[in-house]
């Protein structure tokens, strides 16, 4: 046993009543992880055996060949051991981030698809879901992603809808939509395994305030997006949100929100600087923005997936706001250039 990597010392203790094994996690880290979400993972359990002054978890790095594997910051992250045969109740994350459909291969997936089969209970963190999903894990069961992933994951997944929550727990699975809900999700698993008052303590150790309960969401109140609580102006974005693939006539928007035109040119205006027509239209290039870089669905595709009526006017409308072609786009980005 490695005291040292396992259990650090600390000032504060908390008395756990648990004398069995440690708990193993293995995170497989695929290329472009989001390093945040999986520090975000693992601090909790370190934090846990510290204040426990026991080894209750024990943690180890996997990479798919067992070599360093660069985050999507560029920092590399040494591996303990390549992927291989894991005991019998393992928990087992996934760990990604930024293009999360080229991060892995068939060798990674059917890895998982085995140590699922053996037994073992699996997640994702960040946009780990992908691979879980590609590799039949999820099923229908409730499963979440980033926000900034989930048009993606949706256009590459059609039957799945992940939530919108910090995170999910729906029996073995679990999942969080990365950054600081890796966190909240650990501290949930903490809580089920070694109770509250360790949770609360490990919490306290992040000067991390949970956020409850897996329902939270992960992104801002439009509310807050916009700076004001109009309710009239909030119920018409919503309905613009809602309907982006089969874009609605603004008069429709209007009157969905119980408007007249008029008023709703106002007060678009007045708290976005900009007329509803144009907030509109930036919401649907914000989706073939996302499509562009998380799937491979041609330009066309990703034209009506946005609710435009040809490529030609998506290419109209994304160079207005981009200055340079989808193709162009998906071309410099796949190429790493800068334009």
């Amino acid at each position: 046993m490695d005291n040292q990597r396992f259990l650090p010392k600390g000032a504060i203790s908390v008395d756990v009543p648990y004398d069995g094994p440690p708990k193993s996690f293995y995170f497989l880290l695929l290329p472009n992880t989001t390093m945040l979400a999986f520090s975000a993972a693992i601090e909790p359990l370190r934090i846990s055996n510290q204040l426990a002054r026991k080894q209750l978890f024990e943690w180890y790095v996997l990479t798919p060949d067992g070599a360093p594997v660069a985050c999507s910051n560029g920092i590399r992250i040494q591996a303990d051991h390549p992927m291989q045969d894991l005991n019998k109740g393992a928990y087992t994350f996934v760990c990604s981030g930024t293009e999360p459909m080229t991060s892995f291969d068939a060798g990674v997936l059917n890895w998982i698809r085995k140590q699922k089969a053996h037994g073992c209970d699996f997640g994702g963190i960040c946009t780990g879901a992908f691979a879980l999903a590609k590799a039949g894990l999820i099923g229908d069961r409730k499963f979440t992603v980033h926000w900034e992933n989930r048009p993606g994951f949706c256009e590459n997944f059609t039957t799945m809808v992940p939530t919108q929550n910090l995170y999910e727990i729906d029996g073995k699975l679990r999942t969080c939509g990365g950054g600081h809900a890796s966190t909240d999700m650990m501290l949930e698993v903490i809580e089920e395994m070694f109770g509250n008052a360790l949770a609360l303590s490990v919490s306290e150790m992040c000067l991390h305030r949970r956020a409850g309960e897996s329902g939270s969401t992960q992104v801002s109140p439009v509310s807050a997006l916009l700076g004001t609580r109009n309710a009239k102006l909030i119920e018409a974005v919503q309905i613009m949100r809602n309907h982006i693939e089969s874009p609605l006539s603004l008069e429709s928007v209007a009157d969905l929100a119980n408007l007249s035109r008029r008023h709703m040119e106002r007060l678009f205006r007045q708290h976005t600087n900009m007329s509803p027509g144009r907030y509109y239209n930036n919401l649907r290039l914000d989706r073939a923005f996302a499509l562009l870089n998380e799937t491979d669905l041609s330009v066309s595709e990703i034209a009506f997936a946005s609710g435009f009526s040809s490529a030609d006017r998506l290419s109209v409308h994304f160079r207005g706001r981009y200055r340079v072609s989808p193709h162009n786009f998906r071309r410099s980005w796949a190429h790493g250039d800068d334009g």
